[in-house]
């Protein structure tokens, strides 16, 4: 197949270029002598330069026609990379002026994961003149990341290509193996955080996008930090750090981006054309822990509704940025087919879903009437994600609703009755966490929590108070709550995981915001909650 500049070549040049095509080498050959000539002779009749991509077997898969500086490599995704990370393809191409490998070259080489990159020098007369290549090398403590050898002369290179493609292999499977477990089945992910904040706050956000790829079952390899002076509208990041982020993805075998911010349609599809990685941004993380721990019909319901409104504005083109996420990680929910269909289709299936929900609603809203005419009072546990909401609910109702110290590890809504000595009762309803930066468009998939949290009588406000970024988390969910309309319901704070705080700073911040102290996982510790609980409901009762 031949791509690249041919406008304005004669049929004879094409007819040349196709013979290329057409031509074969030896396993054993770089390439072989005849092809050479014929490479470097139309060459410098073209005045550009020329490319050819061969496989381990010899054959020439792609013929590239440039300029006289440089040849564009097409999309190679169609050769899967093996388990060296190599893709077994070679790439061997004219330098008019035989210069060495330009750093273009070599980044190509690291991205395309190919096994040698070579150029070959023009003589004025159309012979082969000398060869510069590269190949890329394992990971190593300088931090290189390929080898450029140099000959005199294209013909005096010495290499037998079998067996030198067989030990670079070999070394680049043994030096992996050593660093990572080719045998574990989960996504392996590079984070990445690009902003103008400070350097803390990128940090304590990055550390929480680490628990999220966590909860989504992401082994993490490597997370990067970027604060630009100006971010980079296309690329979010420069192009030049994305590169070098990219290579060493590729050199570590991860299979997956994730960017800390969210991303753009046209910066998923700009990222992706340097990459045959996946691409995911914070919040398409956080649907597909939605998709993945929604169990309940309106849970399912309201994922699937938000991932299509995500992903709409981002079906434009060929849709090649989405193509890469089928069948894994932020592939969930809608499944492939509903990626691959056109918008009107996915409006259809939106317009269907939001009028389910509706009904879900309805029924909600009978089941609400329900307990409100019991004339019990009504208390929603809320909280940032992972604070302890359900292990708290769980101890106090003497009940089994599903807890694990994961992000969202609760998305769909648990109602429990809890009783006290004095023969009363109230109804404790548990929520789906909250969490910093939540999208706006992502809201949607809160409506059940949002509909219980509106007939509270009080919000039981669940702070992990080990968690040293507490404070700013008690900040995300007042501010979240304001926003929703809710700080108007009378909130009691709760200060969680009091065992893992010394006792002094424990009372200091008690003190200090007016919290009530628990451990959800000791139930003598619940003495001042149920007292403060029965105070608020039944003052004469408590007195």
């Amino acid at each position: 197949m031949i791509h690249g500049q041919t406008g304005g070549l004669k049929s004879s040049q094409i007819k040349a270029l196709e013979r290329l095509y057409q031509r074969r080498c030896s396993p054993q050959q770089l390439l072989s002598s005849d092809l050479a000539h014929s490479l470097c002779g139309l060459s410098r009749e073209l005045n550009r330069q020329l490319g050819l991509i061969i496989d381990r077997g010899g054959a020439v898969r792609h013929v590239i026609v440039g300029d006289d500086r440089q040849i564009l490599i097409p999309d190679l995704s169609g050769f899967a990379t093996g388990r060296s990370g190599l893709r077994g393809l070679r790439c061997i191409h004219t330098h008019l002026r035989d210069e060495p490998l330009s750093d273009d070259d070599l980044t190509d080489l690291a991205l395309l994961r190919l096994d040698l990159m070579v150029a070959i020098g023009v003589a004025a007369d159309g012979a082969p003149a000398g060869c510069h290549y590269a190949h890329l090398l394992p990971p190593n403590p300088q931090g290189r990341q390929v080898e450029q050898q140099q000959v005199r002369h294209f013909f005096q290179l010495q290499l037998d290509l079998r067996a030198f493609l067989q030990a670079l292999e070999d070394e680049l499977e043994r030096t992996l193996q050593q660093s990572i477990d080719l045998s574990d089945p989960r996504e392996r992910a590079i984070l990445l955080s690009v902003g103008k904040g400070s350097l803390k706050a990128l940090e304590d956000s990055l550390s929480e996008l680490r628990e999220l790829a966590r909860s989504a079952d992401v082994l993490v390899l490597d997370q990067v930090i970027q604060r630009p002076q100006r971010l980079n509208p296309r690329f979010l990041m420069g192009e030049g750090k994305l590169k070098e982020v990219v290579i060493r993805a590729l050199q570590q075998r991860a299979t997956l981006l994730i960017f800390d911010q969210d991303l753009s349609p046209n910066q998923v599809r700009s990222i992706t054309a340097l990459t045959d990685l996946k691409v995911l941004d914070r919040s398409q993380l956080i649907l597909d822990i939605f998709a993945r721990r929604a169990h309940t019909l309106d849970g399912k319901v309201q994922v699937e509704l938000a991932q299509l409104k995500y992903i709409l504005p981002r079906l434009t083109g060929k849709g090649t940025a989405f193509s890469r996420l089928m069948g894994g990680i932020g592939g969930r929910g809608p499944g492939e087919t509903k990626l691959e269909i056109d918008r009107r289709r996915i409006r259809e299936r939106i317009a269907r879903l939001e009028q389910r929900l509706q009904q879900l609603a309805r029924q909600r809203l009978q089941r609400r009437q329900k307990r409100q005419r019991a004339d019990l009072p009504i208390v929603s546990i809320v909280g940032y994600t992972n604070a302890g909401k359900s292990t708290l609910l769980n101890a106090l109702t003497r009940s089994a609703v599903r807890a694990e110290d994961l992000l969202f590890a609760t998305l769909d809504t648990a109602t429990r009755r809890l009783r006290f000595p004095s023969e009363r009762e109230l109804i404790v309803t548990d929520t789906v966490g909250f969490i910093r930066q939540l999208p706006e468009g992502l809201m949607g998939a809160f409506r059940a929590t949002l509909e219980e949290m509106e007939d509270a009588d009080l919000l039981l406000h669940v702070v992990d108070l080990a968690n040293p970024c507490f404070e700013e988390q008690i900040l995300a969910v007042e501010q979240i709550l304001a926003e929703l309309d809710l700080a108007r319901i009378p909130r009691l704070l709760v200060f969680n995981k009091i065992d893992l705080v010394a006792p002094v700073e424990v009372a200091a911040c008690c003190r200090r915001y007016g919290a009530v102290p628990v451990s959800a996982c000791e139930p003598d510790s619940f003495a001042p909650l149920l007292q403060q609980l029965q105070q608020r409901f039944w003052p004469t009762a408590a007195s």
